[in-house]
């Protein structure tokens, strides 16, 4: 991070990084909900158990805020290959990234990645905002409906049919970069 006049390196709320990736290089990252906010309750999930689990789609941060934040990086001389919509929950629940996906396509150099889980994708207001991305990498760690609900631990309504469905729909319309990350648990 670049660091100001007085040396200090500038404090974000809701920006993280750069970081190294495997996959995207250098990647600021983008925290859109709060953390362990997501609708699944994964087994292996790095960021711990989930604290708020939920499909209630809504701005859990001040959009506001976060474009601030994203503006004063970029006019600072923030550098990154990608702009990375993740953190530690589902960032697909706020009601607004796409916002910040078209933010990132107008004033960045850096491409823009969406991490999710996917669970949201068949709702077509999520994949006309999720299309915005210059990549989109969603996750696939079950196998059938049994162990879709002993690996992810979903809310109840959301299936594992539901799930895939949403994938294949999402990616027969995308033109952008689409990963699949498949866990093996």
């Amino acid at each position: 991070m670049k660091q100001t006049r007085t040396g200090e390196s500038p404090v974000y709320r809701y920006l993280f990084g750069p970081v190294p990736s495997r996959r995207l290089g250098r990647s600021l990252g983008v925290d859109l909900v709060p953390a362990k906010t997501c609708p699944f309750d994964c087994l292996f999930c790095e960021a711990g158990c989930t604290t708020m689990q939920t499909l209630e789609r809504r701005e859990y941060v001040p959009i506001r805020d976060v474009l601030n934040e994203l503006k004063a990086w970029v006019r600072d001389g923030g550098t990154a290959e990608y702009v990375t919509l993740s953190g530690a929950g589902e960032p697909t629940l706020h009601t607004s990234f796409g916002e910040i996906l078209d933010f990132v396509r107008r004033h960045c150099s850096a491409k823009s990645a969406l991490l999710t889980n996917g669970c949201l994708l068949g709702l077509p207001v999520v994949s006309d905002a999720a299309a915005r991305a210059d990549l989109v990498k969603a996750s696939l760690s079950a196998w059938d409906e049994a162990s879709f609900r002993a690996i992810n631990r979903p809310p109840p309504g959301l299936t594992f049919d539901s799930l895939v469905d949403g994938l294949r729909t999402f990616r027969s319309r995308y033109r952008g970069i689409f990963w699949l990350e498949v866990m093996v648990v």
